[in-house]
Parts: C-alpha cells; sequence; structure tokens
C-alpha cells in the first residue's frame, strides 16, 4: 500500500497500471468505513502477492484528484488497468465481496506465476543457458497452460533444439485454437515447413532441382514455395521471405495468401524479444524484422 498525492499520481497510479491493475482507495481520516476497509484492503493486497497494487488517497488532501475522478462519497475504490478506470465500488465491503470484484478483473496467481517463470526464461537465454531457459519454459506452461506467448517461446526453443516432437507434444494443447492466434498460426506453418522436408533424402540435391525449375519458369509459384519451405526447415530466414517476396509481386493473393501468411510467420519466428527499457521508451525493433516489414508492406500496399 502507498499513499498517492497529486506528485506521485501519474507513477504510482496511471504508469504502474499499464502493467498492475491499480486499485484506487479514496478515504478521508474522519470517515468511519474507510477505517473498516482500510486494513481489509491491506490484508487482501498481501494475500494477492503482486496480482495487482493498492494505493489510497486521502481526498480531503487531494479534492483535485477526488473531483477528477466524481468521488461523491467515501470509501469509494477505483480499478485502473493500463490508465484507466475500468471497475468500481462504493462502501466498505465484506473481505469476500472485495475479492469476488477484484477477480473479475486481476490476473491469477499461476498466470503472474508464469509470467514471472517466462521472463526468467528469456533472461536465461539472453545469458545462453538454454536448459536453464527450458526448464522455465515448461515450468511456465504447466502453471499456466492458457499462456500461449510463453507456450510460443516453448515450442520455438524445442525447435530450434531440433527436438521436433517434443515441440509437436508441447504445441498440442493449443492445436485447435491456433488458427484465431498469429503467433500459434506461425509455428505450426514452420513445423509445417519442416514436416515438408522428411521424405527429402538430400536437401541439397532438393535446393538446385527446385531452382532449376523457376530458373525455367518464373512464375512456377508451386516451386519457388517448396524452396522457400526448405530454407525455413534449415532456418535459412531472410532467403525464404526472399523467395515468397518474389512470389508476392508477381501475385499477391496466390493459393489463398499462402505466400504473404508464411512471410509474416517467419517474421513472427525471428522477432527476438523486446529488450527491456525505461518507463516510457519505444523498445528498438530488430533491423532484419524491421527490413522485411518494409519490404512486406511495400509490395503489398503497391
Amino acid at each position: 500500500m502507498i499513499n498517492v498525492t497529486i506528485a506521485n499520481f501519474e507513477t504510482e497510479v496511471i504508469e504502474a497500471s499499464m502493467h498492475t491493475p491499480v486499485l484506487v482507495d479514496f478515504w478521508a481520516p474522519w470517515c468511519g468505513p474507510c477505517k473498516v476497509i482500510g486494513p481489509l484492503l491491506e490484508k487482501v493486497e498481501a494475500e494477492y502477492a503482486g496480482r495487482f497494487k493498492l494505493v489510497k488517497i486521502d481526498s480531503d488532501q487531494e479534492q483535485q484528484l477526488a473531483g477528477a475522478f466524481g468521488i461523491k462519497s467515501i470509501p469509494t475504490c477505483v480499478l485502473l488497468m493500463n490508465g484507466q478506470p475500468v471497475d468500481g465500488f462504493m462502501g466498505a465491503l465484506p473481505e469476500g465481496q472485495i475479492k469476488a470484484f477484484l477477480d473479475k478483473h486481476v490476473p491469477t496467481a499461476e498466470a503472474v506465476e508464469a509470467e514471472a517463470a517466462e521472463e526468467e526464461a528469456l533472461d536465461a537465454l539472453a545469458e545462453g543457458d538454454t536448459e536453464g531457459a527450458l526448464e522455465k519454459l515448461q515450468q511456465a506452461v504447466q502453471t499456466d497452460p492458457n499462456n500461449d506467448d510463453a507456450r510460443f517461446d516453448l515450442v520455438k526453443l524445442l525447435l530450434d533444439l531440433g527436438r521436433d516432437d517434443d515441440a509437436k507434444v508441447a504445441f498440442a494443447p493449443v492445436i485447435a485454437k491456433a488458427a484465431a492466434v498469429r503467433r500459434l498460426d506461425s509455428l505450426q506453418r514452420w513445423m509445417a515447413a519442416r514436416d515438408a522436408q522428411v521424405a527429402v533424402s538430400s536437401p541439397t540435391e532438393r535446393d538446385a532441382e527446385l531452382r532449376a525449375a523457376i530458373a525455367t519458369n518464373k512464375r512456377d509459384f508451386d516451386s519457388r514455395f517448396a524452396l522457400a519451405q526448405l530454407l525455413m526447415a534449415q532456418s535459412r530466414w531472410t532467403e525464404a521471405m526472399d523467395e515468397l517476396l518474389d512470389i508476392l509481386m508477381r501475385d499477391k493473393t496466390w493459393n489463398e495468401d499462402l505466400a504473404r501468411k508464411t512471410y509474416i510467420a517467419i517474421l513472427d519466428v525471428i522477432e527476438p524479444p523486446k529488450p527491456k527499457v525505461a518507463e516510457g521508451q519505444v523498445p528498438p525493433e530488430d533491423p532484419t524484422v524491421a527490413t522485411y516489414r518494409r519490404r512486406l508492406s511495400s509490395v503489398v500496399l503497391s
């Protein structure tokens, strides 16, 4: 719990709510019900262990803030997420009702634990600790099976390590929703590209065969797409995107947008985790991803 004034409101409430729900308790020293609900809120905040942040605003001392929120009576609690009020209640509710109110909005304990494990995994990857990262990502997915970001990172790492069967097992629980979640769809397209090479005995000969077919007919999009998939399977990402761009330059909607969707899948797969930056700053974009995004836009919008 922290006491907030007009001086620290922007930092402690608005900016903080961008990553953690903030519950603002408007109170006053003379308010009897405020003395009842105040300790309850602090108790719940401790129990929820970081799932939300509690701040208190003395409505007598901070009349400008109270007016901005339209406070008519106290105690009044307002929940902010992403810088905006999303819900609230008035009066000294019992503990059970406070928790029921919060549970409608704040992340579950499992979700918070999974997010922490995913962050630790990305830190481990940055330090070159692949096994540590794998362990943390597996923990994150087990803790919160609905964390698609952690699952994406887990499947991607397993594929990077050549553990395709393990990747498919990790991906299986989200197959049904992959078409509706872009990053999961992108993983599925990468796995499809790898599966397409199972019957290829010599990737080098297959590469030469496809390039010969393309040289004979530059509109042989099937061969060009097959070459892009072969390059994807070998993690030769920019070469694969170059082949897909060639298709798009000649036929933007070929095969129900297959080339464009596969190109976007590669961008999703190769985009590194965003580096941590100071509050309010925009993290820099990976130069390769930025370049190939511009190329795609140039072709599609031309």
